[in-house]
């Protein structure tokens, strides 16, 4: 914690140092420049103090779990479990508290784990879920000047209409909706000021902690787990290549399936911090899905069939996009999802985007075929092929999560639909994989598979929350069918 904050101290120094020199010499110029100058100051000054409170907060949390690892040898169970569930309790409102207050990585970091109750306590788990709509609006002064200074022209000359009023505020910039010279409506995303100097400085500091708390967590392949974690969120900074993934993603479904719909980027109102593409309108999933929720589980059969559509299509356009495009958006949460007033799925935000080449795409296709033809050696030597490791090197574990998240898929093969686990089944599950990590760790893991397991765990939390009857034959086998045939030409 203190070598990052010591190097943020370095940075802000010698950006001071900059600054006055800029001052000297403009010295005695225009008021407007002195004034320039003075808020330059100002956000240092104030990016220092958030670097070291935020340093401190994790250094705090960081020794508290240290502390109850310690303690823990001199009490009995009972109190060091009572005692671990209110350090949960404190630390998860801390991270929240950080989070909301400062934003950038940490606020980021802490919406991706949010949807992770496989690997977080529920008490995490509910105070993370509220980072989710936290991100304060900036400015639309602030709007405005990011949008003329990365474009060139002033605002009236690239939009006949702007909404000052955001239609999302996120962590790394936040979206508009306007209206081009030609009627086009498009959504605009303006990223925050500054921001790519915070988030880079966070995720340091993000990864400096969990580093020290590495000695008390079970063993696991953490630093892939991190720097897939830190490539991503950094990732979210390049809005030109979200534009080109947005393109690719959108231009697939449009030639090959109509699964889903994907906005398409507007080169000319693009650029480094802006990105404008076509207007998607519809509602967040979630509402579409609670709205028909309770009519479905007291029997209303055609609000039960449109939850199991609504959720099919949803699964069936991220496997296309994984096993045939080999490029996916990475972030499925409910707020980059929608439903249009037809009953189309919309897939929104590609800045955090996977990619598997067609060899790696080969291997997981075979992967599957051999899980779904119960071929354990096959499964084991594919494992291998594809970078799994495990403490022992045998392959007992790897089996195991196989089982543990593909059985519904073997199972609907034979029965037509699938259904998805309850809650208590999944908990049950996740108590027999902690058995069998505890007694052989995973400690090798693909980087690709960090992306595909995030982006299924996520889109799993939707599929317990409203317990689909998936149509298997209508969304999932089509695709395999055309994966297994595309491998096949590997």
């Amino acid at each position: 914690m203190i070598d990052a904050l010591l190097a943020s101290v370095e940075e802000l120094a010698w950006s001071a140092r900059d600054l006055a020199g800029y001052a000297s010499e403009t010295w005695g110029r225009s008021t407007e420049e002195a004034r320039g100058v003075e808020s330059r100051v100002r956000s240092q000054a104030e990016e220092w103090s958030r670097s070291a409170e935020t340093g401190l907060v994790l250094a705090r949390m960081a020794g508290g779990y240290r502390f109850h690892a310690f303690r823990s040898a001199f009490v009995s169970k009972r109190y060091a479990a009572r005692a671990l569930e209110r350090l949960h309790a404190d630390n998860a409102r801390r991270f929240y508290e950080v989070s909301a207050a400062h934003g950038g990585a940490f606020m980021k970091v802490g919406q991706l784990l949010s949807a992770r109750a496989d690997i977080l306590p529920a008490v995490w788990i509910a105070e993370l879920a509220k980072l989710q709509d936290a991100a304060p609006p900036i400015s639309f002064d602030a709007v405005r000047a990011v949008i003329e200074d990365d474009l060139g022209r002033p605002l009236a000359e690239l939009f006949a209409s702007f909404d000052e009023t955001p239609l999302a505020a996120a962590s790394i910039g936040q979206v508009h909706r306007a209206t081009t010279h030609d009627g086009t409506a498009v959504a605009v995303k303006v990223q925050r000021p500054g921001i790519g100097v915070r988030v880079r400085t966070d995720l340091e500091l993000l990864g400096l902690f969990v580093k020290s708390l590495e000695p008390s967590l079970p063993e696991g392949d953490y630093d892939t787990i991190i720097g897939e974690v830190r490539a991503r969120v950094v990732d979210e900074l390049d809005y030109p290549a979200e534009a080109a993934n947005t393109r690719a993603v959108s231009e697939f479904f449009q030639a090959r399936s109509r699964t889903a719909t994907v906005p398409v980027p507007i080169e000319a109102l693009s650029g480094d911090r802006v990105l404008t593409t076509t207007f998607a309108p519809g509602k967040k999933i979630t509402d579409v899905l609670d709205a028909l929720d309770g009519p479905a589980r007291a029997g209303d059969r055609a609000a039960k069939e449109e939850v199991s559509r609504i959720l099919g299509t949803l699964l069936e356009a991220y496997l296309r996009q994984v096993l045939e495009a080999g490029v996916f958006q990475a972030d499925p949460h409910p707020g980059n999802l929608l439903v249009t007033p037809e009953g189309e799925v919309v897939i929104l935000d590609f800045g955090s985007v996977g990619t598997l080449e067609p060899a790696a795409r080969a291997r997981y296709v075979a992967l599957f075929s051999a899980f779904m033809a119960n071929e354990r050696d096959a499964m084991s030597r594919i494992f291998g092929e594809l970078g799994f490791v495990t403490k022992s090197g045998r392959t007992d574990t790897l089996h195991a999560f196989a089982e543990a998240l593909l059985t519904e898929i073997r199972n609907a093969r034979a029965a037509g639909n699938m259904r998805w686990p309850t809650r208590e089944q999944i908990g049950e599950r996740a108590m027999g994989l902690l058995g069998e990590l505890d007694a052989d760790p995973v400690i090798g893991l693909p980087t690709d598979f960090i992306m595909i397991a995030r982006v299924f765990a996520t889109l799993g939390g939707l599929f317990s929350r409203y317990e689909p009857n998936l149509d298997f034959g209508r969304h999932v086998m089509p695709v395999l069918i055309a994966a297994v045939l595309s491998a096949e030409g590997v």
